[in-house]
């Protein structure tokens, strides 16, 4: 084949050896090869090219030259030009493939840690990290094939970059021994205030990159939704007879669209021993949602639902409420933002739980503050260590002054952050079109002397920077769907710690009081 080429250039380059090699600093043993039993005529064709020094550049000119002149026709002349770049490039290919062997066998000599313990320094990486981690080497894919890598599956993205199939594949992966799962899209947060209660929601029609450019062009360039995560993503949960799902403690789901009940009271079935539940963005009903919960999770601990549309979902019935609560008993933090909920609802929920310590029903719908009546006793809700009623369009002055006096008087003792946050301020208490900007608590000073401990984060507008169409207060409690009122102006806060006193700042300056997410507030 291209053999006979080779042939040429050698027997043209070679020179006759000297008498004395020059002497090396290199033992003789490096330069002398292994006589080979069963010599391959390629190989030792190979060999004896490979032993042409980097002075012979010129010498394989030359060569070539007259293997080229030796052919009377162009053609034969081409050709023999066209053999010597595809024996080239195959040479350089096979040298490149023999390097990487070489690197991958070098990393599992000086890599210092055996396979099982790097099993576990893999285990506690990101997925995205395992992912790259395998790439490096064959001794590193071998470690990251391992379930344990898998158990902590996080699959979130800023921008649309995960199907159904990279779901399952890392599922399959994990096995009987996943622990976590998180899948869906985060966008980066605006800049705002820490203590806000704006949700990470994220739709696909208004999604951009960073780059600026719509995420909807340049879907439509690679491909019909191929990074779209449906309504089967978690079908892999339920297979091989619910095994993946079996363990499972932790499961949050973000801005997934196609995602319904039905599929998620699909998945849910199979997580018996899940702890952890958040869920943001998603088009589920809130009554099916604590239904399925409370049918399939008899441990759940945290629950945590931020609606896509404020104050849409009026599906929540006492009935389902009081399922939750039986068969729920272990909850200790809860988190219902976004809902239209009655106070007569969240007073069932929030006696019921005996464990309850975090609180949220941040941008509420129809709260008045009336479930907070009798609480914080042997009533329930006496273990509340945060409480959280931000942004509740319809939470009554009357009925924050009376949970103060109420703190005052002795209860909610375990109680640390209170936010009553409101960005159109408060309701006043006989007038629904009036609204409290600069709300006089009289007990606040005593209770903070008293409380030393305790944080009130109260951040209302300046007056008069609310406009509200007319309303009744039937409207509280009907049944008809009503988004929450906005507001664009820029507010005045008032902060208020417990050193006995209170600071007047702005808004910008009292976000950051409190970072307040979808975990639980850090103590320490």
């Amino acid at each position: 084949m291209d053999s006979s080429l080779l042939v040429h250039a050698v027997s043209g380059a070679i020179k006759p050896k000297p008498k004395r090699p020059c002497c090396s600093p290199f033992p003789d043993s490096t330069r002398i090869p292994h006589p080979n039993p069963n010599p391959n005529p390629l190989d030792a064709l190979l060999e004896s090219f490979l032993e042409l020094s980097d002075s012979s550049a010129i010498a394989l000119d030359i060569s070539i030259d007259r293997i080229l002149e030796s052919r009377p026709y162009d053609s034969d002349k081409n050709d023999v030009i066209e053999r010597a770049l595809r024996l080239g490039s195959a040479l350089t290919e096979a040298a490149k493939r023999s390097a990487r062997r070489r690197a991958s066998m070098h990393n599992a000599v000086v890599w210092a840690l055996p396979s099982d313990l790097t099993i576990k320094v893999f285990s506690l990486l990101d997925t995205q990290s395992v992912c790259h981690a395998a790439a490096t080497c064959s001794f590193f894919h071998r470690c990251a094939a391992d379930p344990l890598c898998y158990s902590n599956i996080d699959l979130t993205t800023v921008v649309p970059k995960v199907n159904n199939m990279v779901v399952s594949t890392m599922i399959q992966r994990a096995g009987k021994v996943l622990r976590s799962l998180k899948l869906g899209v985060v966008p980066c947060p605006p800049v705002a205030s820490l203590g806000s209660s704006q949700a990470l929601v994220y739709s696909m029609r208004n999604s951009s990159e960073p780059t600026g450019f719509s995420w909807n062009d340049k879907k439509s360039r690679q491909g019909k939704e191929s990074f779209i995560l449906t309504r089967s993503c978690l079908a892999p949960l339920v297979a091989d007879g619910g095994a993946p799902g079996a363990l499972l403690r932790k499961l949050h789901l973000y801005n997934i669209e196609r995602m319904d009940n039905t599929a998620f009271g699909a998945a849910v079935s199979a997580c018996p021993t899940l702890l952890d539940l958040e869920i943001v963005g998603l088009h589920v009903d809130l009554r099916q949602t604590l239904e399925s919960v409370s049918r399939s999770c008899p441990l759940i601990e945290r629950l945590f639902l931020n609606h896509q549309k404020q104050g849409r979902d009026d599906s929540l019935k006492l009935p389902t409420c009081n399922d939750l609560v039986t068969n729920c008993p272990h909850l200790s933090s809860l988190a219902l933002r976004g809902f239209k909920l009655h106070d007569v609802k969240v007073r069932v929920l929030v006696k019921g739980f005996q464990k309850l310590k975090y609180v949220d029903f941040s941008t509420s719908y129809s709260i008045t503050g009336d479930f907070l009546r009798n609480l914080g006793g042997s009533a329930g809700g006496s273990l509340l260590e945060v409480l959280i009623l931000r942004d509740c369009i319809h939470l009554r002055e009357a009925e924050v002054s009376r949970l103060l006096s109420a703190i005052l008087a002795g209860r909610f003792r375990h109680l640390r952050h209170l936010d009553i946050s409101n960005r159109e301020g408060l309701a006043s208490d006989d007038d629904w079109y009036r609204r409290c900007f600069t709300p006089s608590f009289m007990s606040l000073g005593e209770l903070l002397e008293e409380r030393p401990n305790l944080c009130v984060l109260a951040d209302f507008p300046a007056e008069g920077s609310f406009v509200e169409e007319p309303m009744t207060s039937s409207d509280v409690n009907s049944d008809i769907n009503s988004p929450s009122l906005t507001s664009s102006h820029t507010s005045d806060g008032y902060v208020y710690e417990g050193d006995g006193g209170y600071d007047l700042t702005s808004s910008a300056e009292s976000s950051y009081i409190l970072e307040e997410s979808s975990d639980e507030v850090d103590y320490l």
